[in-house]
């Protein structure tokens, strides 16, 4: 009876036991055909001759690495024969290993050389070849990055190239990279750029049913972009992570069909007790020592950073990592959030009461939140963008974790979707955190470190790794639902269905001459002819009376010289008056409501406030640039925009103050 169950228990893959091995019912059948066909429509399937043409480009990538190893291996003047042997070999992986790429989707591969080509000589010489092929457009090197990579796009298909360097004479097209003796003697960075081959492989290997495992896969796939919760880079899940997800899963109900998977995914998940790692095997680390590797893995147990990952989901090809270490507790609440959406969308479905379309709702992430913080990315050219934007995107989370820190934002909900646009003077990145706040009582919010670090990070970044181009500006902006009129295209304002009204249209005072928003430009000394307008019309229209508890010297106004305002806190000010360092003339006045205490901050006016002062104490690692490159933050105030700018190589006294009234 124990062998028998033993040999029971040995056909089922994962940690432990699946919960049910029911055989579909023809209710869950037909929930899975009628899954199939909503997916239909968001182009989650490829047309033949799209997938043909996947075919081709790969096989065009293959035949140009094997030329360029054969070239590298004449100059190292290696004997002719060997050189016909030497090989080498392109492999995929990701969501077109796994076959549920969509429409459109990037392909994963990695290039595999043998032991006599250098990464060097990757991203070189073979660089400089990709350079020469019309097919290739928006080629760019990232040599530095924790797995460094090509990207490209080839022949209209975008394209992420690694490079991993075996001890191996010759590398074949049969060559199975799962092989743990494979590792011995490589650098860590081939063996990161190889874990993405393994782990896909791995995975395959891993869940009972392909064709369920597939169609789960994409219908969670497209739940995920569409809720806004699909992005590695920002502190969400990365296709691999959400792939483990749904393996798991399968491996829990090793029978069920895709609906069924769908609809358990939730379930699991919505009671999954986080931070409890999600793993699909026993880790290989025994059997790896025993071939004497070493590598570091995931083990909260003997690493003390991994103990703090907030959703740890391990990948299952040694050595073992956290697919999820950029998750922050918003991301993480979010995600938890959408599970229980999730699940209460799909019980429904299920029940009869509701159909797959549901669940594909878009995100309300633009009217869920009174308050936003805006990351504008801009640079005058093309390449220069795309290299801008990718450092900043991938910083973006670090400004959510630091907002994460503020009392009373109990989140910081970044979008995963972005919006670029082009002027004559600029090409520019916009990207989108909403802010929730708790409940408040009259409370000065201040801003300034956490700007100020995220601000700093990205340009010291861009210094050190030599990528900073003089044209490259950083603007952080704080705005209201009601204005972002000004900051989507017209497509998405009408789309996510905000109310159309007429605003001020806001102007940068960065002193940025590429810094055109559609207003008047400012002047050198930062002024702009219509906020001196506005201002001026401000104060007439909204003076101060005794009966507001203001009085006429202005007691109730903020310095922010001192960051201080110098009457009692409790009362809400009906006016802010901005000092100036340099000119009283230079003083802005700013009217704004007192809507009362005792209620929730998302409905209560939030004032952003700045200035900035420049310091003579010089940091020589920041570029020396001119007046006209400078980093911007700011935001609007009733009609008024109030905008701090500092130049790069200056420390910063920023005053950034939320006023919650």
């Amino acid at each position: 009876m124990t062998t028998e169950t033993s040999e029971q228990t040995q056909k089922y893959l994962g940690l432990t036991s699946p919960v049910s091995t029911s055989e579909p019912t023809k209710e869950d059948s037909r929930l899975t055909e009628s899954l199939e066909l909503a997916l239909h429509p968001h182009g989650v399937f490829e047309s033949e001759d799209e997938s043909q043409k996947r075919i081709n480009v790969l096989d065009k990538i293959n035949k140009l690495v094997k030329e360029w190893i054969y070239e590298v291996s004449q100059s190292k003047n290696m004997d002719e024969h060997m050189i016909e042997q030497v090989g080498g070999q392109i492999y995929t992986f990701g969501s077109y290993r796994l076959g549920v790429n969509q429409k459109g989707a990037d392909i994963d591969t990695l290039c595999v050389a043998p032991r006599h080509i250098d990464r060097n000589e990757f991203f070189t010489t073979f660089y400089e070849k990709l350079k020469k092929l019309s097919e290739v457009k928006e080629l760019r090197a990232v040599p530095d990055a924790y797995v460094p990579v090509i990207k490209m796009t080839f022949d209209g298909i975008e394209l992420d190239m690694l490079f991993a360097r075996l001890a191996l004479q010759a590398i074949t097209k049969e060559q199975d990279l799962c092989e743990l003796s494979l590792l011995k003697n490589l650098d860590e960075k081939s063996v990161r750029s190889l874990n993405g081959c393994r782990v896909t492989d791995e995975i395959i290997k891993l869940v009972p049913q392909q064709e369920s495992f597939r169609l789960a896969l994409r219908a969670i796939k497209l739940w995920a972009k569409k809720k806004g919760i699909y992005s590695n880079v920002l502190g969400f899940l990365g296709g691999v992570s959400w792939a483990m997800l749904v393996a798991r899963v399968c491996q829990l109900y090793p029978n069920a069909a895709a609906a069924t998977i769908v609809n358990k995914f939730f379930l699991v998940y919505d009671q999954w007790k986080w931070p409890q790692p999600v793993l699909l095997k026993h880790p290989d680390s025994d059997e790896a020592a025993k071939q004497g590797l070493s590598f570091p893995e995931w083990d909260p147990r003997v690493n003390h950073k991994d103990r703090f990952h907030l959703m740890p989901i391990i990948t299952p090809a040694y050595p073992q990592q956290n697919s999820t270490f950029n998750v922050t507790n918003s991301t993480r609440n979010i995600m938890t959030m959408e599970f229980k959406r999730g699940l209460e969308v799909t019980n429904a479905i299920f029940a009869g009461k509701d159909d797959w379309e549901s669940l594909f709702k878009p995100s309300d992430f633009f009217t869920r939140y009174k308050h936003y913080i805006v990351v504008i990315a801009k640079a005058a050219t093309a390449d220069h963008q795309l290299e801008w934007n990718g450092l900043v995107e991938s910083k973006i989370r670090f400004l959510v974790a630091n907002l994460e820190s503020i009392d009373h934002i109990i989140l910081a909900h970044v979008s995963t979707e972005s919006f670029c646009s082009k002027s004559e003077d600029d090409e520019q990145t916009k990207w989108f955190i909403g802010l929730e706040f708790g409940r408040t009582d009259n409370v000065n919010i201040n801003l300034t470190d956490q700007i100020r670090h995220f601000t700093s990070d990205v340009y010291h970044k861009a210094v050190n790794i030599q990528l900073y181009k003089d044209d490259m500006v950083l603007d952080v902006l704080h705005v209201r639902k009601k204005e972002l009129k000004n900051y989507l295209p017209q497509d998405v304002y009408n789309r996510v269905g905000l109310k159309k009204k007429s605003f001020v249209k806001r102007n940068s005072l960065s002193m940025s001459p590429n810094n055109d928003t559609g207003g008047n430009s400012p002047d050198v000394n930062g002024h702009n002819e219509t906020n001196k307008n506005l201002n001026e019309s401000s104060e007439t229209r909204k003076r101060p009376r005794t009966s507001d508890s203001v009085s006429s010297d202005n007691s109730n106004s903020i310095d922010f010289k001192t960051n201080k305002n110098s009457s009692d806190s409790s009362v809400p000010p009906k006016r802010a008056r901005l000092s100036d360092s340099q000119s009283s003339d230079n003083s802005h006045i700013v009217d704004f409501k007192n809507s009362g205490s005792g209620r929730s901050a998302n409905d209560s006016p939030i004032t952003v406030l700045g200035k900035s002062t420049q310091s003579d104490s010089r940091d020589s690692n920041y570029p020396d640039v001119s007046n006209s490159e400078r980093i911007s933050s700011g935001s609007q105030v009733g009609y008024l925009k109030l905008s701090f700018s500092f130049i790069v190589h200056n420390s910063l006294e920023i005053s950034t103050l939320l006023k919650i009234v």
